[in-house]
């Protein structure tokens, strides 16, 4: 039974704050549980289909901003945040960003959005909150909770806006003003009332660079993203084929977007990790198309194994590379290299899946 002895703020945050830095996590905060004014934003852009072939959103419905429906007992939610960018990432003032922007210029190299170049961030991010947790335990004695990393209906940037760890921008992620958005969330549901921490006030101010730069014009309006326009979403979660419209658009990205994040201000404060598992692995370090295009299957499971990219599987894997090579076609002025892309994609073309091949087809016809 939880008693108010057990957990003297003034004791016991600024451990949990130590702790919780040697895992790795550059800050914690803690929220209520009371998200009622969420709601009807959430509601809207569900009935509006913004979440597309994501069918698990829409089953769940409210219960992502009901954190006590999802965990029974739950009285408050410990945000945390951990940086992703890898500690080898040139320069202290955007320079990374720079490199990243030239990288989307150079049609034949494949881009990879910069989170997934390492580790599976659900597997380090679940691991470091559990251990966080077994540590609180360890000191004021056993309590109900449950772990979260983007693996629940769980509204994550409502839960860190209202507790410290960041505000929402305009692009919907998460911004924090000592490290941009290069960073994720993980949570801890609480059964008992630890005092909350303060929110942050908002910056991004009149600034619309993330609205203004999407490839796909997918932010509609501020701090509202319709995912069915994402390219995030198309190269991850959809499953079928890439609406023709946003094929083009889609440039060298092969798998996620980082176009809002690149051209975000304050992302030239965002901070390097401090974990190797967010280093990029030499086989996504600066591949190009061709490079991944002659992958087999057994190659992309060897290369992936560990990574977020895996779960597309390899079919999705090479209908996102076919786009790619496509575009590459359309915008390369080089005569061999066009010949050595056109040639891969005629070899593959008789073995291919029907959905390799209709974006095989559509790259082969530009």
């Amino acid at each position: 039974m939880w008693s108010a002895d057990r957990v003297d703020p003034t004791l016991w945050w600024p451990r949990m704050q130590a702790w919780a830095a040697e895992l790795g996590f550059s800050q914690i905060g803690v929220s209520d549980v009371d998200l009622s004014a969420a709601e009807p934003g959430l509601q809207a852009w569900l009935s509006d289909g913004c979440h597309g072939s994501m069918d698990y959103m829409a089953r769940h419905g409210l219960k992502r901003a009901r954190p006590a429906e999802l965990v029974p007992g739950t009285l408050r939610v410990l945000s945390a945040r951990m940086n992703y960018l890898p500690a080898a990432a040139p320069g202290d003032t955007g320079d990374w960003q720079a490199i990243e922007w030239q990288r989307l210029k150079a049609p034949e190299q494949a881009t990879v959005s910069v989170y997934a170049r390492g580790r599976d961030y659900h597997k380090v991010l679940r691991q470091r909150l559990q251990t966080l947790a077994d540590r609180i335990a360890s000191g004021i004695g056993p309590f109900g909770y449950r772990v979260f990393t983007d693996s629940a209906p769980v509204l994550e940037v409502e839960l860190a806006t209202r507790s410290g760890p960041g505000w929402r921008g305009k692009h919907t992620l998460a911004l924090h003003r000592d490290a941009g958005s290069m960073f994720f969330l993980g949570e801890i549901y609480l059964d008992f009332p630890l005092a909350v921490t303060e929110p942050v006030a908002a910056h991004c101010g009149s600034c619309s660079a993330c609205i203004d730069v999407c490839p796909t014009q997918a932010i509609v309006a501020p701090y509202r993203l319709d995912a069915r326009r994402c390219i995030s979403y198309l190269t991850i979660e959809h499953p079928g084929p890439i609406p023709i419209e946003f094929r083009e658009p889609m440039g060298n990205r092969i798998y996620g977007c980082d176009d809002c994040q690149l051209v975000c201000p304050w992302n030239k404060y965002a901070q390097r990790s401090a974990l190797p598992d967010f280093d990029v692995r030499p086989a996504l370090a600066n591949p190009t198309l061709l490079e991944l295009w002659a992958w087999t299957e057994a190659d992309f499971l060897r290369h992936t194994e560990g990574s977020a990219i895996r779960r597309i599987g390899h079919e999705r894997w090479r209908r996102n590379l076919a786009v790619a090579m496509g575009n590459a076609l359309r915008a390369s002025p080089d005569a061999a290299r066009g010949a050595s892309l056109r040639s891969a994609l005629v070899g593959a073309r008789d073995d291919a899946s029907d959905l390799v091949r209709e974006h095989i087809d559509w790259a082969l016809a530009g």
